[in-house]
């Protein structure tokens, strides 16, 4: 971790150069996990988003305020009846090949995108067909008006609409890509790459950024370090020792337990970059037994009491909340409407619903990451809540990448797959019905889970084309309750994890999680 400098100190012992780059700006970050899925497109997983935005570079962004701006685009020209969307991009957007970077690419990123990520799959199914205008100019024909097409391609997290070149993005969805040349603001360096150890990325000198202000995911992403090394380390402890020692410059998500200790070193700063937080959430696997039966998933829902979990994985009152929607508590669609079972847990009552379920004792394969200190604890409180309820519980362990690869297999459990899992969604992902990826009820196109409902779809449809805020917010709820009343998911709660850096780093970008543009040191 230090390595640059010993390098540099026995290079001049012996009358030798340095390496390049240890004359370099290096940032040093430890992130919230390890990298081995490397297609932002093919997986949601954070981390591999966190990869996207490091290479690759979006149509829109999203500001701190909530609004979306222009980012790769110039112009956006709307027909007066709102059904015909022309795009310009800006000048001098190039990959990190050389080659420009054109309406084409962008089509074809645009369709891969869809096909795996709900906000686009509704959003094409508005669209009568992309076309290439020329080289720089692509058209969206609607077959009628969508009120969320700009949210759509400004969408700020996972799954991404990152831009691709056309050859990568023609890629098919269901299979992952193998080429990461992209047109953003650093480059992969794939010959540094090793996982479970380093992730390197370098400068991208081709880059262009914008004029404004970097806000959110919108704005100026001016690379102002010469090389970024994401340094893979597991255990918390050593995270920490890492950071207080000046090894690494940026600790993306502490465990809780170290933040006391953070905020009594004066060379240490709490960033909190996502004011929003998170949510955590349980998931149900709807495909295989027991879950498969939906008084089966209520009784699971009504043993959850979010307090408890709350307190076990964070600790720190001040950085956790329980919340009663599926939306972020304080947001425009919040509601507490159809909550009833997660709002008031009770552990005789989830015994008897069980027992009503006809429940035969299947055992539950609850998949539970030890080395993502952030949500770790959480499968272990839920396990014991479900075991008191009745439940036979299996807690696998495995390092999230395992856990994140796991939960795309549609195997029954005994054969390698699963029934539950618990993760945690940065809350700009649950804004609304559209970006809410787990109440997505389209069967086997849906998030892990897989839920199929045709009423819960044909709801999100309706908010799509609601026309004003009030029905959009009496569609939410509508959604909200029939979500709960099939068990999509259980809502956990909301908490924070905010950034831990040295205080020589500055110049973080306030949004919705962490990126590496603006920073310096």
């Amino acid at each position: 971790m230090i390595r640059s400098a010993l390098l540099a100190l026995v290079a001049a012992a012996f009358g030798l150069a340095a390496p390049a780059w240890s004359q370099q700006k290096v940032l040093r970050i430890v992130p919230h996990s390890n990298l081995t899925v490397l297609d932002p497109i093919w997986t949601t997983a954070y981390i591999t988003r966190n990869h996207g935005y490091q290479i690759y570079d979006t149509l829109f962004g999203l500001d701190v305020t909530g609004k979306v701006q222009p980012q790769m685009v110039a112009k956006v020209e709307v027909s007066s009846d709102r059904k015909t969307w022309t795009f310009t991009l800006r000048d001098g957007l190039e990959f990190h090949d050389g080659k420009p970077v054109t309406s084409e690419d962008v089509i074809a990123s645009l369709e891969r995108w869809a096909r795996r990520d709900g906000m686009g799959e509704m959003l094409m199914s508005f669209s009568a067909g992309l076309q290439a205008v020329n080289a720089r100019t692509f058209r969206l024909t609607l077959k009628e008006p969508y009120g969320l097409v700009l949210e759509s391609l400004g969408k700020p997290s996972s799954n991404v609409p990152f831009i691709m070149p056309r050859r990568v993005a023609r890629t098919p969805a269901d299979r992952q890509i193998d080429d990461f040349t992209g047109s953003g603001p650093f480059i992969f360096k794939r010959d540094e790459w090793k996982p479970g150890e380093r992730v390197v990325y370098v400068k991208n000198p081709r880059y262009r950024p914008r004029s404004e202000a970097p806000s959110g995911t919108a704005g100026a992403k001016v690379a102002k370090v010469d090389r970024i090394e994401w340094v893979i380390i597991k255990d918390p402890q050593t995270q920490a020792n890492a950071l207080a020692a000046g090894e690494v410059d940026v600790v993306e998500a502490p465990a809780h337990e170290s933040y006391p200790v953070f905020r009594k070193n004066p060379d240490i700063q709490i960033v909190e970059t996502n004011p929003l937080g998170f949510n955590a959430i349980l998931r149900f696997n709807h495909l295989h037994p027991p879950f498969d039966n939906v008084k089966v998933r209520r009784a699971a829902m009504a043993a959850i009491n979010q307090a408890p979990i709350l307190r076990a994985q964070v600790g720190l009152p001040d950085m956790y909340r329980t919340c009663f929607s599926i939306f972020p508590c304080g947001t425009e669609f919040a509601t507490e409407v159809g909550m009833d079972l997660v709002a008031r847990p009770d552990l005789k009552r989830a015994r008897q619903l069980l027992k009503e379920s006809g429940y035969d004792g299947t055992p539950v394969v609850l998949m539970h990451p030890t080395d993502l200190a952030v949500i770790a604890k959480l499968p272990v409180v839920t396990a014991q809540l479900l075991r008191q309820a009745g439940f036979k519980v299996d807690m696998q362990s495995m390092d999230w990448q395992t856990l994140v690869s796991r939960r795309a297999k549609k195997d029954r459990p005994s054969a390698g797959g699963w029934n539950a899992f618990m993760t945690v969604w940065a809350n700009v992902d649950n804004l609304n019905p559209i970006t809410l990826q787990a109440v997505g009820a389209s069967c086997d196109k849906a998030w892990f889970g897989w839920p199929c409902d045709a009423q819960l779809e044909k709801l999100r449809d309706a908010f799509g084309r609601a026309s004003d805020a009030s029905e959009r917010r009496r569609v939410a709820a509508q959604i909200q309750a029939r979500a709960m009343e099939i068990v999509t998911h259980v809502p956990v709660g909301e908490y924070n994890f905010p950034v831990a850096a040295r205080k020589t780093v500055k110049g973080f970008v306030i949004g919705y999680f962490f990126v590496p543009w603006n920073i310096e040191k």
